[in-house]
């Protein structure tokens, strides 16, 4: 069974975004507040950003992490992701990890975020979200109203809509499914 094994190359990707919105390292460090070195040392593969790092450079290129990430993935028209693949730990917490559950570049992404969350950040997908809750409880903040959403609940939202939220126990589990721009599968060669 050939299983996926490659690493991310998520420098490259963020290289080809920021080159196609012809901007420069030091445009892109003083948006993000990260450092030109680190975003260089990214770009070239010599540095993995932490999660709140590759959010920065995402909000920063206009995009989201979930992009760059798949951009960064070849697309694969099968693709197995196994319970320990794929995990990035928040530097905002040591109890959290996120975990991406499609990888390549789909129009389909879905992610598993565990434990904590940073309520602060906001989000503001350009295309359709669905959040459920597979274990604990989350608070949801969206068009001025809160939802407390507990274990099998779905929250959807449509795209555009501006969004925040925070778990409100350690042993929140959350899966996160989003709708990218079209984009069409292909495999690569020799796969």
């Amino acid at each position: 069974m050939d299983e996926h094994k490659e690493t991310l190359r998520v420098g490259a990707a963020v290289r080809r975004r920021r080159r196609a919105q012809e901007l420069t390292l030091a445009a892109v460090a003083e948006r993000s507040g990260l450092s030109v070195p680190f975003l260089s040392q990214i770009e070239n593969e010599r540095a993995r950003p932490s999660r709140r790092s590759l959010e920065k450079v995402a909000d920063a290129l206009g995009t989201t992490a979930v992009e760059l990430l798949a951009a960064a993935d070849p697309a694969h028209t099968v693709d197995l992701v196994r319970a320990g693949d794929a995990t990035v730990t928040e530097d905002a917490s040591p109890h959290s990890v996120v975990r991406s559950l499609v990888r390549g570049h789909h129009q389909l992404h879905a992610e598993e975020f565990v434990g904590d969350h940073d309520p602060r950040r906001e989000f503001q997908l350009r295309n359709d979200v669905l959040m459920y809750v597979t274990e604990g409880a989350v608070e949801v903040e969206a068009e001025g109203r809160a939802y407390r959403l507990g274990r099998g609940d779905t929250l959807y939202l449509t795209g555009g809509v501006r969004h925040r939220w925070r778990a409100t126990g350690d042993d929140a589990r959350v899966l996160v499914v989003a709708v990218a721009e079209h984009i069409e599968a292909r495999d690569e060669p020799g796969r």
